[in-house]
């Protein structure tokens, strides 16, 4: 009974309490009723250059270099299209399953996940097969497997091999520094995977 008790004031008092900034002794910020505008004027100069949460941080980029653009076409705008693709870029890079079979000069991976996750390595890996393979020598291949895709990836030299095994599946999918491009463009309502 005691212990039933005591675990029942610990409850109570871990509910009375405040969470975030208030449990910190911070008010609680309403976003609504602050002055942008003047919080901007106030450190003219002195910008912070990071936007927050990565995505957040990609689209506020693609928004500003849209904006400063006096020949951005607006009606082909769609930043919605490009918030899904990261979201995709989100799902395969911290929620998908990766089992890696080395044969010899080929690495095969199989990348699975459930529900959303698995449509975002299906989208992910296909895209990035059509976008790299044959540069610098690497070949790609794809394919649809339950949960997701394999990725079959043959380096161009047996020397390289070591660089594949190195670089993994994630790895291989952010290489190329191509992804800011098809960032521009499918903000600009292009599909960059054509």
């Amino acid at each position: 009974m005691k212990k039933h008790l005591l675990a029942s004031t610990f409850l109570f008092m871990a509910l009375a309490l405040p969470v975030g900034a208030e449990a910190a002794g911070q008010p609680k910020m309403d976003h609504m009723k602050m002055d942008h505008s003047k919080m901007m004027a106030q450190s003219a100069g002195k910008q912070p250059t990071e936007a927050g949460q990565s995505a957040f941080a990609a689209i506020a980029e693609i928004v500003t270099l849209l904006e400063a653009d006096p020949k951005t076409d607006w009606s082909k705008v769609d930043i919605e299209a490009l918030r899904q693709h990261l979201i995709d870029m989100n799902n395969v890079t911290l929620l998908a399953n990766v089992k890696e079979s080395d044969q010899g000069n080929v690495v095969e991976f199989q990348v699975t996940g459930t529900g959303l996750v698995t449509d975002s390595i299906r989208r992910m890996v296909m895209a990035h097969v059509m976008t790299m393979n044959g540069v610098d020598g690497w070949n790609y291949a794809a394919r649809e497997i339950e949960g997701g895709a394999s990725l079959t990836v043959t380096p161009p030299n047996a020397a390289s091999n070591a660089k594949l095994i190195g670089l993994g599946f994630i790895g291989i999918m952010v290489s190329g520094m191509h992804h800011q491009q098809h960032h521009w463009m499918i903000a600009n309502g292009q599909n960059p995977h054509n």
